[in-house]
């Protein structure tokens, strides 16, 4: 059990000499990140984003700062963010606050990476923050984050235990319903009582539980409403015969895991049966070719090769899954068009799924883990059909 999610300084600080390690294999002399994912990958710096911007930037040579308002400077020193801070006073203000980044290294020359999802307004900024600099589009933070270290490899696993918790509070709910005899619970209903039982979880066993937008929780749909892939849960409330889907997850220390189950209310159908097959068969299929070497989307032909042979790929709405860290969603994608060889380290959804208008939707995801001898899900819930009917 993890007493505190924070990782400590050592951690960052390895991951910065890490980072200007690649930064030198690139020819670039610093890097510069305002997305809050990458600055609370590369310090330990949390925060909601908002119109005041918090930007780092990595030098080759000199310390890591850390660009942040200054309403918000006591929040950063207090998670302890491993870099030096740079505060601006308010915005807009009468200065660019990315100005104040510039007074803090005047002296830099070079040449600065920066990610593709820096904006044009924030590009202006940073060049006119460092006049004799040249500034170059490069993903050098966003593949670093590709593959996770040990200590982050901790709090997925952590998050993976949280979240096969919540997915049997969920089904648990539904089965004192049945037991009760009244009517059964709404989406809404299912969906509030999961994430409570995730985020008292969270501080019921860690002293020092980092908060990010999206702590503990997901989407609950059924029926025809499980056919939209990210449907919002509503007031219907669960009826017999239905299935129901509970898409899952939390993020410990700021690293996510995402677990997803479809379940049925009764004794499936024949089309239930065969659907569910479908996408358990895929998913089991798609989670044993992932292994170091293989290309992304050579991933996902696998596994959606099988739902089609089974006759469904009208059905299919989505690629078999995505990468995950300090974002729920993000690169790699195990889709078409995307060749990034899988790496031992990497953490991937395995999510295939079909949607079937006006019935429901089938989808199964796991977090995995790929390692040199495979991949292993975080994520253990069972998935076999027995495991996953309701009896009525």
């Amino acid at each position: 059990m993890l007493d505190t999610q924070r990782l400590p300084a050592t951690f960052y600080a390895a991951l910065q000499q890490d980072i200007r390690a690649a930064l030198a294999a690139e020819g670039l002399d610093a890097v510069v990140a305002d997305h809050h994912d990458d600055v609370a990958y590369l310090t330990g710096f949390f925060h909601h984003p908002n119109e005041r911007p918090a930007v780092v930037f990595v030098p080759q040579d000199g310390p890591t700062l850390l660009l942040v308002p200054e309403l918000e400077r006591e929040y950063a020193l207090a998670q302890h963010a491993t870099a030096e801070l740079v505060a601006y006073p308010e915005f807009p203000g009468l200065r660019s606050p990315i100005s104040y980044l510039g007074s803090a290294a005047p002296s830099f020359r070079g040449r600065i990476g920066h990610s593709g999802g820096l904006s044009v307004e924030r590009l202006d900024q940073i060049r006119a923050a460092f006049p004799d600099a040249e500034l170059v589009r490069s993903e050098v933070v966003m593949h670093a984050r590709y593959v996770k270290r040990p200590e982050e490899v901790a709090l997925h696993a952590e998050a993976a235990r949280i979240t096969d918790l919540m997915l049997v509070a969920g089904r648990a709910l539904v089965e004192e319903a049945v037991a009760a005899g009244g009517e059964l619970p709404s989406e809404a209903e299912i969906a509030a009582h999961i994430g409570t039982v995730g985020t008292s979880t969270m501080y019921a066993d860690h002293a020092e539980v980092v908060v990010v937008s999206f702590l503990a929780g997901g989407l609950v749909y059924s029926g025809a409403n499980s056919a939209r892939p990210h449907a919002l849960p509503s007031g219907h409330r669960l009826q017999p015969g239905e299935t129901f889907m509970l898409s899952l997850g939390c993020a410990v220390g700021g690293r996510f895991v995402e677990g997803e189950r479809t379940f049925i209310l009764g004794e499936p159908s024949a089309d239930q049966r065969r659907y569910y097959e479908a996408v358990r068969e895929a998913q089991a299929v798609g989670g044993a070719a992932l292994k170091p070497g293989l290309a992304c989307s050579e991933a996902n032909r696998i596994c959606l090769d099988v739902i089609r042979d089974a006759g469904l790929a009208q059905f299919l709405r989505h690629r078999q899954g995505h990468g995950i860290g300090v974002g729920m969603h993000e690169a790699p994608w195990l889709s078409d068009g995307d060749d990034t060889p899988l790496a031992a380290g990497m953490v991937v959804s395995n999510e295939p799924g079909i949607y079937i208008p006006g019935h429901a939707g089938y989808r199964i995801s796991d977090s995995m883990l790929i390692t040199e001898a495979g991949a292993r899900p975080f994520t253990a819930y069972p998935r076999g059909l027995d495991d996953i009917v309701i009896s009525l």
